[in-house]
């Protein structure tokens, strides 16, 4: 049994744009790689796309209103959270015949759209990306470059003695990226690679710069295990110099 992207292809017999030969699979892989020549898309931008593909073909059995403009509209109000706007809409779909919730039913989660790509059809977005993705290569190079400061000072703690088996310690750098406005935290590297920190509270128009332009602000290096991080912040309140010595390289 096929997951629940296929399914829903196969019900409502939905094709890639255009009069080209390629499969919808081969069209979504394309967007999500950019390898149809423009910039990569996320998640997000995904599955509104397919989402509305389902919603035109629902509004189409009954001859209900199918231009863009008007589905983009609608789509808005069947995913927001205008409850007044959603109850008016209902009531006009339930006169046509539809109703909203066996609507919602039908349409995917951005996780779901990432499980279809990554999952079932195994595409790799990071193989397109490796020679133009400069900022994810930078984070990543100051994420390694911590890690190794890091594991300098364990050094020096295991020397003095302050730090029982501090050598062998496992260190282990993240970098996060947190939500302005809700208390959600994603990795770095997963929030680019859908396109935005926060599926709640992202924008449409930020939707592509969120993850880039916000990490500098929200960017957090969680080092283990907890007893490190403990030995390493005292360390770093008697010696201050130590702070520059350890994170300011990495930038």
């Amino acid at each position: 049994m096929g997951c629940k992207v296929e399914t829903l292809a196969d019900r409502y017999d939905l094709t890639a744009p255009g009069s080209g030969d390629h499969s919808l699979d081969e069209y979504l892989v394309a967007r999500w790689t950019g390898r149809d020549g423009r910039s990569a898309d996320g998640y997000k931008s995904l599955t509104e796309w397919f989402n509305k593909r389902v919603l035109k073909e629902l509004y189409a059995e009954v001859d209900r209103e199918t231009l863009d403009v008007h589905l983009d509209r609608e789509y808005e109000l069947i995913t927001g959270d205008d409850d007044v706007a959603y109850d008016e809409l209902a009531a006009a779909l339930a006169a046509d015949g539809l109703d909203i919730e066996r609507i919602e039913s039908e349409l995917i989660s951005w996780s779901t759209m990432r499980h279809h790509l990554k999952g079932c059809l195994e595409a790799d977005k990071n193989a397109n990306e490796a020679k133009t993705d400069w900022e994810s290569n930078t984070v990543e190079v100051a994420r390694q470059q911590t890690e190794e400061k890091a594991q300098s000072v364990l050094s020096s703690l295991a020397s003095k003695e302050r730090l029982a088996d501090a050598e062998s310690a496992e260190v282990d750098v993240q970098v996060k990226l947190g939500c302005s406005d809700c208390s959600v935290r994603v990795p770095f590297d997963e929030a680019v690679e859908r396109g935005y920190v926060c599926e709640q509270h992202v924008s449409d128009e930020g939707e592509k710069e969120t993850a880039v332009d916000s990490w500098k602000n929200t960017l957090s290096s969680v080092i283990t295990p907890y007893g490190a991080v403990e030995a390493v912040q005292c360390l770093i309140l008697e010696e201050p110099s130590l702070l520059e010595t350890l994170l300011l390289p990495a930038f």
